[in-house]
């Protein structure tokens, strides 16, 4: 008899004779070394990166878009079982449905629609991943690039925005000063007092000269 360890975050799935005979769990397990076959299974959660593909959105342009998967065996026998590459599967699969996500989306509502399309494509994804032991625990869309052009034209659309949310800004300030300078010369015009008393104010600073005359 042969032993083999099976460490906490990893399975080992037991083949005899060609059949599956079993999955042992962590700790030390004595097994027939003839006609035994053993593969281990890492539980650890991993890292997958999607690479950019360029797709069309509905609006006819092209974009690429690159997303990173992380995700956990969840069940070992069919990890090894289902098919000859999971991983390869689960990565293909999430190509497909971000090409469908983006192909129906114009460029403005797929930017805009950004934030929500990780929590689409996990739960479009969980299906394949049942099929091959998996569980995508999280999917991230790292980019949405777009072609020189096409950035250089929205980065100018963003800068004129901006400006002319500084010229609103700049001439609302410019009306205020206008309006309270209104405002002051139509309280000195009907209290001329006011203004003999501002005078005196200022006459009182130091530095300040006052010129008086006679009429």
């Amino acid at each position: 008899m042969a032993k083999v360890t099976v460490m906490e975050y990893e399975r080992v799935v037991r083949f005899v004779d060609g059949r599956l005979a079993g999955v042992f769990e962590p700790g030390r397990h004595p097994y027939r070394r003839r006609g035994t076959r053993l593969e281990r299974v890492d539980l650890r959660p991993r890292l997958v990166p999607v690479n950019g593909q360029e797709m069309l959105t509905a609006d006819r342009l092209v974009v690429k878009v690159s997303a990173t998967l992380r995700l956990a065996v969840t069940d070992p026998a069919r990890f090894v079982t289902a098919t000859q590459d999971p991983l390869q599967e689960l990565y293909l699969r999430t190509q497909v449905e971000l090409r469908a996500a983006v192909a129906e989306s114009d460029l403005e509502s797929l930017l805009a629609a950004r934030p929500q399309l990780p929590a689409r494509l996990t739960a479009a994804l969980a299906p394949t991943a049942g099929e091959v032991g998996v569980d995508v625990l999280e999917l991230t869309v790292r980019d949405v690039m777009l072609p020189g052009d096409l950035r250089r034209a929205y980065a100018d659309t963003a800068l004129a925005k901006e400006r002319g949310r500084a010229d609103l800004e700049r001439a609302r300030g410019e009306a205020a000063a206008l309006r309270s300078l209104a405002n002051t010369a139509k309280l000195l015009e009907d209290h001329p007092a006011l203004l003999r008393l501002r005078a005196l104010q200022a006459a009182e600073q130091d530095g300040t000269t006052l010129v008086l005359h006679g009429d």
